[in-house]
């Protein structure tokens, strides 16, 4: 029994990029994530997906980052859109109509899950990495702008995911070269940056990305929220949440230091449903494959396993993916 459909509970559990996916695909791999070198013209896109179809042996999430201004993968198409500070600054009326139409485009390609919109609080002037991605330095006006978003994606049948928790509005460095360090009590972050978690986890927000950060008002020791016990024991018991929980890319270095199996296994211990690897390399399917093993050999890890394919494919199911 373990070795069919428990490796496939297992696949689930991680995206990966577009390169050397057969063999994951027919082992069940969750979904692929598209970055702009995958899409150069509309046809080559479509058959790219339409290639993934025929090989997955579980209908996988196709996804993307497509958030408008500096994080959008269709350059290689079309000039971008505005950023979404930039878009709420335009008013409603032009947010809405410039979210249909990156949604609708998602549609005709196929994607069924985007990692967007941005629900962070951008607090931090000097913010490296966020800045315009988000709608404002004031959670209500996050709120607003991130709402009209969600609600064109679901308009499409595209599953919206809202990141970074617990917010990386207020870093001064970028997660994908270092671990910021965000050291704000616990009332601030509630108050301010969590705020938009809350407010669309009473909306039933389908997916929620966890940001490698070190918030050391879950943690004293240094260790990034994606990893963190504490961080996640909150979204489920306090914030209520039991909907799906991705990681933000685990290739990042906010995460490196860990190693690719270690992180993983900390990440399901904590509570972390998927996990992203835009490098699909030999490592990381070995990686995988070393994972399954040490899955058989431990009942917990079994349990995390079973929990969070339950989520995962309810969440396909509701979107009709499979």
């Amino acid at each position: 029994m373990y070795d069919y459909f428990m490796k496939k509970m297992i696949y689930q559990k991680f995206i990966l990029g577009t390169q050397n996916l057969e063999k994951a695909l027919q082992n069940g791999l969750g979904g692929v994530i598209f970055f702009t070198k995958d899409i150069q013209t509309e046809k080559q896109f479509k058959k790219i997906i339409d290639d993934i179809k025929l090989l997955a042996s579980i209908p996988p999430f196709l996804s993307i980052d497509q958030e408008g201004g500096r994080v959008e993968r269709t350059e290689n198409i079309r000039s971008k859109r505005l950023s979404a500070r930039i878009a709420y600054k335009n008013g409603v009326e032009f947010l809405t109509k410039q979210t249909n139409e990156i949604s609708e485009e998602l549609k005709k390609y196929g994607i069924n899950l985007n990692f967007a919109p941005c629900v962070d609080v951008n607090t931090n002037i000097k913010n490296p990495i966020i800045g315009e991605r988000s709608y404002s330095d004031k959670y209500t006006e996050v709120i607003t702008g991130a709402e009209i978003f969600i609600k064109s994606l679901r308009k499409q049948n595209i599953i919206p995911c809202i990141k970074h928790f617990p917010g990386h509005g207020d870093a001064d460095s970028d997660s994908h070269l270092t671990l910021p360090r965000i050291d704000l009590s616990f009332d601030e972050m509630k108050n301010v940056h969590i705020k938009p978690f809350e407010y669309f986890i009473k909306d039933n927000i389908e997916m929620i990305m966890v940001a490698h950060l070190h918030c050391t008002c879950f943690d004293s020791k240094t260790i990034p929220t994606s990893l963190s016990q504490n961080a996640i024991n909150y979204l489920r018991n306090e914030l209520g949440y039991n909907g799906v929980l991705i990681s933000d890319d685990m290739v990042m270095k906010g995460v490196e230091a860990y190693g690719k199996l270690e992180s993983v296994i900390m990440g399901i211990m904590a509570g972390i449903d998927m996990f992203i690897f835009r490098n699909s390399d030999d490592e990381t399917l070995e990686m995988i494959e070393q994972l399954c093993e040490i899955v058989n050999n431990n009942q917990e890890l079994q349990k995390k396993v079973l929990d969070s394919y339950d989520r995962i494919l309810k969440l396909k199911k509701k979107f009709n993916i499979v």
